[in-house]
């Protein structure tokens, strides 16, 4: 069941409103496949595609993609385990411009992001309804868990449909 929209800042609506009702693990599961059928077909060179100046590569992109799942897992964790000190926020473009995706085999990086993957579907499953339920604080907002998980899962459909319409590549 998707959260309430009282568990989560408005911003995430845009993410979690393009992921269809359902069980969220099962939709990550099916969606950890489809991710990597799709993306292990982007050749390296493919992967430095820009579809603009000044905007990220496919590499950064994915990249992008696995640093946020890394964030959002953490702060469920966090949440779900009690934690009250308000989590921070991040700054994508830095971390982009940080981790130097550039630099990195295509295939490293999707690796990585399958193995982020893998691991947040574990975390979530542990979760019972009192830990999925509970708020704290993240970038200054309340949040639950439960709506971090929707929020992987609409963040990479976000992404996703990027990937197709502003670089034009098919997957």
């Amino acid at each position: 069941m998707k959260p309430a929209a009282h568990e989560y800042p408005a911003y995430f609506d845009q993410y979690i409103s393009q992921v269809d009702e359902g069980d969220v693990i099962g939709i990550l599961q099916t969606q950890r496949q489809d991710v990597v059928e799709r993306l292990s077909t982007i050749s390296n060179e493919q992967s430095l595609q820009r579809y603009a100046e000044n905007k990220w590569s496919v590499k950064e992109l994915v990249g992008h993609l696995t640093d946020a799942e890394r964030i959002f897992g953490t702060r469920a964790l966090c949440i779900a385990r009690g934690e009250t000190q308000p989590l921070p926020g991040f700054d994508e473009d830095n971390y982009v411009e940080q981790a130097r995706f550039d630099e990195r085999p295509f295939d490293s990086i999707l690796s990585e992001w399958v193995s982020v993957r893998d691991s947040n579907i574990k975390l979530f499953e542990t979760l019972d309804y009192d830990a999925v339920s509970r708020f704290g604080v993240s970038n200054g907002r309340p949040i639950t868990p439960r709506a971090i998980m929707w929020v992987v899962a609409g963040h990479t459909v976000h992404h996703l449909q990027m990937l197709r319409d502003r670089y034009q590549i098919a997957i």
